[in-house]
């Protein structure tokens, strides 16, 4: 088999990235290892930049976000026995957040790629990538026992922190930058109405708290939960009573608890690895970096990786732009490292860590204070949470 663009990894970027270049008439074709339900089943993030959603709009799968998703023009930060709302659209000319979860998203695009008629292969195995640096690339994998070679112009590492795609450049020729936290959140996700019409981002003595949303009916709390924490010493009854004690009274007051559908713990960590490209393989979303998900940037991310590829590579094939290929990598880092630098800001002053002492407490508390105190500083945590601009590839 031959195709121009071969696509590591079915989720979210890898998805979008070939429908894009699906409809600009590019050849592609996507490998994943998990099966379509696997993949759906993957419960992630639901707020969305607006840059990403101007994105899945020109990718032509947004009808049914702009049908179901929630718009929102504000979140509010409860700390200090207070609660701040932060106009996201009056301090940034009108930008807003959508509520929309990833695995609706990755609906949307399962069935816009199977209406392309488009080809994705999944639950394939030994999958291998050659010739990165040079001649032409290839993919050799396995699919119902037989052995399948796949060979391309480029290949597009869409396949997450734990992937082939990152895997397969040699490490001597990678520079990795990480932060582990001493913490990680615990998830529920509920059939109850949200507490409120906006997010709610609460820090308190007993540890960092988010009160989110998937739809009117459908909410995602989270608290801040020691590492050594099992889902199993979670039961409901303990989640409700522990998520009330961190969030303002009235806040508390108005929850409704209900039975748990999902939950989970997640461990924090900032993770970036530069450059994001060897040769003809490019990465994307996990594979390249991941943030804390206090700053909603990790499926934001990989979507301005997926915008800035994609744009490279429609000057590539419609005007012979070769050299912009070479840029793909500074290009992300330029915005990756801004996202890691608000995700780990919000990260660092809303959780409480082990062993702070009374003068940094004291110090983050009045750093909170001065930022929602002043406009320039409300702009700030506005324009970085409804998502910094792309950068124009010319």
């Amino acid at each position: 088999m031959k195709t121009q663009v071969a696509i590591i990894g079915a989720g979210p970027s890898g998805l979008l990235l070939g429908q894009l270049l699906q409809k600009a008439g590019i050849n592609n074709i996507i490998i994943e290892r998990q099966s379509p339900n696997y993949v759906l089943s993957r419960i992630r993030a639901g707020v969305l930049e607006q840059g990403m959603v101007d994105l899945l709009r020109e990718a032509g799968v947004s009808e049914r976000m702009d049908r179901e998703g929630l718009v929102h023009d504000g979140f509010k930060l409860a700390f200090d026995g207070r609660v701040e709302r932060i106009d996201l659209s009056g301090l940034t000319g009108g930008k807003t957040v959508m509520v929309y979860g990833q695995t609706e998203v990755t609906r949307d695009l399962m069935e816009a790629r199977t209406a392309s008629g488009a080809i994705t292969h999944y639950e394939v195995s030994d999958v291998s990538l050659h010739d990165l640096k040079d001649g032409l690339p290839h993919v050799t994998y396995r699919k119902d026992g037989q052995e399948h070679r796949l060979d391309c112009d480029y290949i597009a590492g869409c396949d997450g922190f734990h992937g082939v795609s990152r895997q397969s450049i040699p490490v001597e020729t990678l520079q990795v930058f990480e932060r582990v936290y001493p913490f990680g959140w615990l998830g529920v996700l509920a059939d109850t109405p949200p507490v409120a019409e906006e997010l709610i981002y609460a820090s308190h003595p007993r540890g960092f708290a988010l009160c989110s949303m998937r739809s009117p009916t459908r909410t995602r709390y989270y608290v801040q939960v020691g590492l050594d924490e099992q889902v199993q010493d979670w039961p409901d009854e303990r989640f409700w009573s522990e998520l009330k004690s961190r969030l303002p009274a009235d806040t508390a007051a108005n929850l409704v608890a209900g039975p748990s559908i999902e939950k989970s713990i997640a461990p924090l960590r900032s993770f970036v690895i530069e450059p994001m490209q060897y040769g003809h393989l490019f990465l994307l979303g996990d594979a390249a970096h991941i943030v804390p998900p206090t700053g909603a940037k990790g499926l934001n991310l990989a979507a301005s990786d997926v915008s800035t590829l994609y744009r490279i590579l429609l000057k590539v094939y419609r005007e012979g732009r070769t050299e912009l290929l070479e840029r793909y990598s500074a290009i992300c880092l330029r915005r990756v490292w801004k996202a890691e630098r608000f995700s780990w800001w919000l990260t660092s002053l809303l959780h409480t860590f082990p062993d702070t002492d009374a003068f940094t407490a004291r110090m983050r508390q009045t750093e909170l204070d001065y930022f929602v105190s002043s406009e320039a500083g409300r702009t700030s945590i506005a324009e970085n949470y409804v998502g910094l601009p792309y950068e124009p590839i010319d």
